[in-house]
C-alpha cells in the first residue's frame, strides 16, 4: 500500500496534521492526484543540500509541472472542474515559485512526505520498507533535518552523564587519597616519635613502621600517578563536549534560529511561514541544560584541583578556560533566545493602538519566572540600531520616540512552557525624524523597536542584560502614506540579507525576485497568486518597456518600483500595483480566486483577443491609467472593442462588480465561452423579500448599471431588472422604453471605445402595492396611472 494510501487512513489529530502540512506552497491536491508519480520518483537521489544536485532537482520540477498539467487536462468533467482549476494554479505557482529554485520543491516534498511516513509510523507501529519512505525525516518543522540535531542533543547528554559519572569517580579517588596521604602522616609521625623518645625505641617497631611507611607512600604515589591521568581524561572530556556544544548551539542559533526569523520577516510578504519555535525552544532548552551541567562540573573539578594542588611541573591546566568558553556558551545562548514571537506592525501610524510579543526560550530551564524579569520597549532610528549592535549598549534616553504602555512582566505559562510577554496597548506618541536629504522622503525612514531586560541565574551568580531588535518599521501619520511605507517595508523583508548593517538593502535586484515578491504579496492579500502572463505584463509596466517583461534577470532600480512616475502617469508602479490589491481584497476576491478576472493585461493584448471572439464577448482588466481600477472590455456592434471607464473602490460600495455585470445585458460571455450567469451568478445580490413591502409610505428604488453610449450602439435595453427584483418587480415606464430621464444620466466618454457606466435610480411598482395613503407629485402619479393602465 502506498504511503498516501495508509497516511489516508489515519484518523483525529493525525489525520489533521497531515492536512496541515499541505498548503499553498504544495496543495493537497497536488499530493492526491500524483501520489504514485511522487513516491516512485525516488527524491532519494536528490539532497537539497548538494549544490551538484541542481539540475536533478531542475529536472524533476519541470516534470512535476508538466504531469501535473496533463492530469489538470484531463479532468474534463464538469464535477472536476474547480479541481482542474486547483490544479491548473498550482501550476502555475510552481513555475513562478520553484523553476528558478527547484531545491526548494525538493525540502518541500521531503518535509511532506517525512511527516506523513512519522504519523503513519506512530499510527501503525511499524516501519515502512519502501526505500523513499526510509529516507523522510520525521521532521515536524521545513525544510531542516531536525532528527539530526535530536541526536546530538543526546549524544551530548550521554556524554554529560559519563563526564558526570567520572566527576564523582575522581572524587572518591581524591577522598581515598585523603584518607591514605593522612595514614601516611600518622605513620610518619610514629616513626619520628619512636625516633625521638629513648624509652620506647625498639629496632623492630621502628622496622615495622617504616615498611608500612614505604607501603603507604607507594600507593600514595600510585594513587597520585591515577588522578593526575583521571584529571587529564575527564578535562580533555570537558574540552571535546563543550565543543561539541559550541557546534551544536551554532547550528540552533545561526542556522534554525536565524532561518526562523528570516522567515518570519518573509511571512511580512505573505510567504507561508511553518513556525518551528516550540521545536527549537526545545533545542534551546536542551542546550541550557546541558551547558549549566558541564559547567558545574568544570567548577567541581576547578575545586578539587584546587583542594588538592598535585599538578606535576609544566603542566598546563585548561579547567579555567573550559570554565570561561561554557560561560560564554551559555550567556550566548540566553542572549540570542530572548526573541520577538509577534512582531509590532512594520507600518505604524502614531497614535494608533499595536500589540507585539517577546519570549525568552531557555527561561524555564534556568527557571528565570521565579523571579519575573521586566521588559521594556522604546523606539529607536536606523544609526541608532546600528550604534547599538557595534557598542551593544545604548545610552540612556537615547531613543527616537515616545511609546505608551511600554513595559510589562513576563509570565510563565504552564500550559506551553512558555516565558514571554506580550503587550497589548502600546501606542507611538511621537516621533523624532532625521533630517532628510534629496529625493528622501518620511516613508523611507526605517525605526526599529528595541526589547530590554535584565535578569540574573544560579541564585545572583550570572546576570544578563538582554536585547532585541524588532524588524524594521516604518513610522507615518496619515493614511496616504500608508502606500509607499509598505514598498519600504516589502522591500526589505523581501532582500534584506543575513548579518546586514541596519538597515541596509540593495538598490538594485533581478525581476524574478521582484516579480516572485509581487506574486506573493497579492495571493497574501487575495487568495491567488500572479500567472506568468500577469507576471510578464507587470514587467513591461515596471521596466516602462513592453518588450522586457519576461527577462527574470533584468535589474529593476528601488527607485524605478516606487520613486520614479510612469510614463504619462502622475502615480508609480507600486502607487499602481498595490491599489489594485487593495481594492481585489475588499471588493474582487472571490471573482479573482475563481480566475475570472484577467488583471493584469494590456489593452492592447485585451483589444487582440476579444476580436477573435463572437460580440458580447467581455474581460476583465485592471486600469493602467486610473489607480485601483478596474474595467469591462467587451467586443460590440461594428466589431468594436468597448472599454468601460474603470470602477473603482467607491463604485463597488454603492453596486457589485458582479450586478453591475447582469444589469449590462450586451454583455454575454465572460471569455472565452463562459456564458456570464455561469461565471457569476454566486455573486448576484440575492433578492430579499422584505423588500417588496414598503413601510414608510415610499416607493423603494433601485440602482443599475447603464452605459449610454453602448445602449444606442448596441440597440438593446442596458438596465434591465436587478437580481434583487428580477423575479417580483417591474421598471417604471421609462426604463422599459430605454428612455431614463435626463436628469438621471452623465454623458459618455467622448471616443466610443471608452465609455462610462453610471447607476441610474428608478421606482419599483408593484401591481398590488397600495396607492392610497401615499403622496407622490403629479409626473410620477401620471406615470403610475399610465402603467395601470396597460
Amino acid at each position: 500500500m502506498s504511503l498516501w494510501a495508509r497516511a489516508q487512513q489515519l484518523q483525529g489529530e493525525s489525520l489533521r496534521q497531515v492536512h496541515a502540512v499541505y498548503g499553498n506552497h504544495f496543495p493537497i491536491e497536488v499530493r492526491h492526484f500524483l501520489a504514485p508519480w511522487i513516491e516512485n520518483k525516488m527524491l532519494t537521489e536528490i539532497d537539497p543540500e548538494n549544490a551538484e544536485h541542481y539540475q536533478y532537482a531542475a529536472n524533476f520540477v519541470e516534470t512535476l509541472i508538466k504531469e501535473l498539467e496533463n492530469k489538470a487536462a484531463s479532468m474534463e468533467t464538469e464535477e472536476l472542474f474547480l479541481t482542474r482549476i486547483k490544479l491548473q494554479e498550482a501550476a502555475e505557482y510552481f513555475k513562478v515559485q520553484y523553476l528558478n529554485n527547484p531545491m526548494m520543491l525538493i525540502r518541500v516534498i521531503r518535509h511532506c512526505l517525512g511527516t506523513e511516513m512519522a504519523l503513519v509510523k506512530q499510527a501503525e507501529g511499524v516501519i515502512g520498507a519502501s526505500p523513499v519512505h526510509q529516507v523522510m525525516s520525521p521532521a515536524p518543522c521545513l525544510p531542516r533535518n531536525n532528527l539530526e540535531i535530536t541526536q546530538q542533543i543526546e549524544t551530548l547528554r550521554q556524554r554529560t552523564q559519563e563526564t558526570g559519572e567520572n566527576l564523582r569517580q575522581m572524587e572518591q579517588e581524591h577522598e581515598a587519597f585523603a584518607l591514605e596521604y593522612h595514614e601516611l602522616t600518622k605513620v610518619q609521625a610514629s616513626i619520628q616519635h619512636v625516633q625521638n623518645n629513648p624509652l620506647t625505641q625498639s629496632p623492630d617497631v621502628e622496622k615495622q613502621l617504616r615498611a608500612k611507611k614505604d607501603s603507604l607512600a607507594q600507593k600514595v604515589n600510585q594513587r597520585v600517578v591515577e588522578l593526575l591521568k583521571t584529571r587529564a581524561l575527564l578535562a580533555e572530556k570537558h574540552k571535546d563536549t563543550v565543543v561539541g556544544i559550541g557546534s551544536l548551539q551554532g547550528r540552533v542559533l545561526d542556522d534554525e534560529l536565524i532561518r526562523w526569523k528570516r522567515e518570519q520577516q518573509l511571512a511580512g510578504n505573505g510567504v507561508p511561514f511553518v513556525n518551528s519555535l516550540d521545536i527549537i525552544q526545545e533545542w534551546c532548552e536542551a542546550l541550557s541544560e546541558i551547558i549549566w551541567q558541564n559547567r558545574q562540573q568544570i567548577k567541581d573539578s576547578e575545586r578539587l584541583r584546587t583542594k588538592f594542588a598535585i599538578d606535576p611541573p609544566g603542566s598546563v591546566d585548561i579547567l579555567p578556560t573550559l570554565n570561561t568558553q561554557i560561560t560564554q556558551l551559555l550567556s550566548s545562548l540566553v542572549t540570542s533566545t530572548f526573541i520577538i514571537e509577534k512582531q509590532p506592525p512594520q507600518v505604524m501610524k502614531t497614535n494608533t493602538r499595536f500589540t507585539s510579543s517577546v519570549r525568552l526560550l531557555v527561561g524555564p530551564k534556568l527557571n528565570v519566572h521565579m523571579s519575573p524579569p521586566q521588559v521594556s520597549v522604546s523606539i529607536i532610528s536606523e544609526a541608532q540600531a546600528n550604534t547599538l549592535l557595534k557598542n551593544d549598549k545604548m545610552a540612556k534616553g537615547d531613543t527616537s520616540g515616545e511609546i505608551l504602555n511600554n513595559t510589562g512582566s513576563m509570565e510563565y505559562h504552564k500550559s506551553t512552557r512558555h516565558l514571554s510577554v506580550h503587550f497589548r496597548n502600546m501606542q507611538l506618541r511621537k516621533i523624532k525624524r532625521t533630517e532628510k536629504k534629496g529625493s528622501e522622503s518620511v516613508m523611507d525612514e526605517k525605526f526599529s523597536l528595541l526589547f530590554q531586560s535584565k535578569f540574573s541565574v544560579g541564585g545572583g551568580e550570572l546576570v544578563f542584560q538582554v536585547w532585541t531588535l524588532s524588524l524594521p518599521v516604518v513610522v507615518i501619520v496619515h493614511g496616504n502614506q500608508e502606500p509607499h511605507a509598505w514598498a519600504t517595508v516589502t522591500w526589505d523583508n523581501a532582500f534584506a540579507e543575513p548579518g546586514r548593517i541596519p538597515f541596509v538593502v540593495p538598490d538594485r535586484v533581478p525581476w524574478g525576485q521582484v516579480s516572485e515578491t509581487l506574486s506573493t504579496k497579492f495571493k497574501a492579500a487575495t487568495g491567488r497568486g500572479l500567472t506568468s502572463g500577469n507576471l510578464k505584463y507587470l514587467g513591461s509596466k515596471a521596466f516602462r518597456n513592453p518588450n522586457a517583461g519576461d527577462n527574470p534577470n533584468g535589474i529593476i532600480t528601488w527607485s524605478q518600483f516606487c520613486k520614479e512616475p510612469l510614463p504619462d502617469r502622475n502615480f508609480t508602479f507600486w502607487d499602481w500595483f498595490y491599489a489594485i490589491k487593495k481594492l481585489t481584497r475588499e471588493h474582487l476576491r472571490g471573482p479573482w480566486v475563481d480566475n475570472i478576472i484577467h488583471g493584469f493585461i494590456s489593452r492592447n493584448q485585451t483589444v487582440d483577443m476579444l476580436k477573435l471572439r463572437p460580440r458580447g464577448t467581455f474581460m476583465l482588466r485592471y486600469s493602467d491609467s486610473e489607480l485601483g481600477g478596474i474595467t469591462i472590455a467587451w467586443h460590440g456592434e461594428n466589431d468594436e472593442i468597448l472599454m468601460i471607464q474603470p470602477f473603482n473602490t467607491k463604485d463597488f460600495t454603492i453596486r457589485s462588480l458582479a450586478d453591475r455585470i447582469f444589469d449590462l445585458k450586451y454583455l454575454t460571455h465572460l471569455y472565452p465561452d463562459i456564458p456570464k450567469d455561469v461565471a457569476f451568478h454566486k455573486y448576484y445580490t440575492p433578492a430579499d423579500p422584505a423588500d417588496r413591502n414598503a413601510t414608510n409610505g415610499y416607493v423603494r428604488q433601485i440602482l443599475v448599471a447603464h452605459v449610454p453610449a453602448a445602449s444606442l450602439s448596441e440597440g438593446m435595453l442596458s438596465y434591465p431588472n436587478t437580481p434583487a427584483s428580477n423575479h417580483m418587480e417591474r421598471l417604471s415606464p421609462e426604463s422599459q422604453l430605454g428612455q431614463p430621464s435626463p436628469s438621471l444620466l452623465r454623458q459618455a466618454a467622448e471616443t466610443p471605445q471608452s465609455v462610462s457606466a453610471h447607476e441610474i435610480e428608478y421606482p419599483i411598482i408593484d401591481d398590488d402595492f397600495p396607492l392610497e395613503g401615499f403622496e407622490f407629485n403629479s409626473m410620477v402619479t401620471d406615470m403610475i396611472q399610465s402603467y395601470k393602465a396597460q
